[in-house]
């Protein structure tokens, strides 16, 4: 960890911050989703270093150390589409494989849709090709209490995370977003009341590895969070018939509670993901959650290094 260079770029009037480890001609970009951060992705970045690339993550916009913009309420996933391309810029790098997780799943495929020339390839965990827009994840079909609708709705999750110090809320969604169900909370409760205090933190999840969370968190709080990706998630991206050609990778967890989505399951396994990823490659993880990079990190490692070497060139 300590051979990780820090440092901030700009982009867009933004300092964002960017943890850098490696070197060479051959890049890997990776992009965290929620409640992770560049350090989600410790791991990686040294196994893929030792690997021969240059790896690279980064703290969107309103996350951690990068600055929050001025209107995080009018942001949505085409700034975070136009971001990754400036952070390439910024850096001198002409092409990259996307690494992205969770919502950073969305902005690596759209990348790769509408600026295919700086993509030379594309992994996702835990979330398959999305469009931003009104059926992105139908809410309807699930429980009023799902933690999208519940985030979605102005004011309720900050009043929800208000009642606890910023440790406790990132301490609560890690133990609770490791499970196989889908987090929904009972009517007239929160997402924070589904949390179970005797409840220890994952094995693989240290007390460290909270505080660092913990830490950034704090500095950058929840507002843009909520925005990108929650209360963006419908807005329509503008992209119609998408088609990521670059060589693509699904890494997923079969007790990924993200799998009981409705139609989720059927999409990934049935090959109809490959109408719009028309290279893909998906690795099943049977014991794998939603935080699968963090929890087998050897196995994803492997996943990704063999990929990144053949589709290098």
């Amino acid at each position: 960890m300590e051979k990780i260079q820090h440092s901030h770029v700009e982009v867009r009037g933004l300092k964002l911050h960017v943890a850098e480890i490696g070197s060479g001609d051959k890049v890997v970009l990776f992009l965290h989703g929620f409640p992770e951060i560049w350090y989600t992705w410790r791991h990686q970045l040294i196994a893929v270093a030792n690997a021969g690339y240059r790896a690279i993550a980064f703290d969107f916009r309103g996350y951690g150390l990068s600055d929050q913009p001025s209107e995080p309420e009018k942001a949505n996933f085409n700034d975070l589409v136009d971001e990754v391309v400036s952070v390439l810029d910024s850096l001198g790098i002409s092409k990259a494989f996307l690494i992205g997780k969770d919502f950073g799943a969305i902005p690596a495929y759209l990348v790769a849709v509408v600026h295919p020339e700086r993509v030379s390839g594309v992994i996702t965990l835990g979330v398959p090709f999305m469009l931003p827009g009104p059926s992105a994840v139908q809410n309807h079909l699930l429980p009023e209490g799902f933690y999208i609708s519940r985030w979605q709705e102005p004011g309720r999750a900050e009043a929800d995370f208000g009642r606890y110090d910023v440790k406790t809320v990132i301490r609560n969604i890690y133990t609770l977003f490791s499970g196989s169900e889908v987090p929904v909370a009972a009517e007239n409760k929160e997402i924070m009341d589904l949390f179970d205090p005797s409840t220890p933190l994952p094995p693989w999840f240290s007390q460290e590895d909270l505080s660092v969370y913990a830490s950034l968190y704090e500095k950058s709080g929840f507002r843009f969070a909520l925005q990108v990706p929650y209360r963006t998630l419908t807005v329509d991206c503008g992209i119609t018939e998408p088609k990521v050609k670059a060589p693509s990778l699904l890494i997923m967890g079969e007790k990924d509670y993200v799998l009981k989505f409705p139609g989720i399951e059927d999409y990934v396994r049935s090959g109809a993901m490959k109408h719009v990823v028309t290279d893909l490659d998906i690795k099943f993880m049977p014991e794998g959650n939603h935080f699968v990079h963090e929890q087998l990190p050897e196995q994803v490692n492997e996943f990704i290094i063999t990929f990144l070497a053949k589709h290098s060139t």
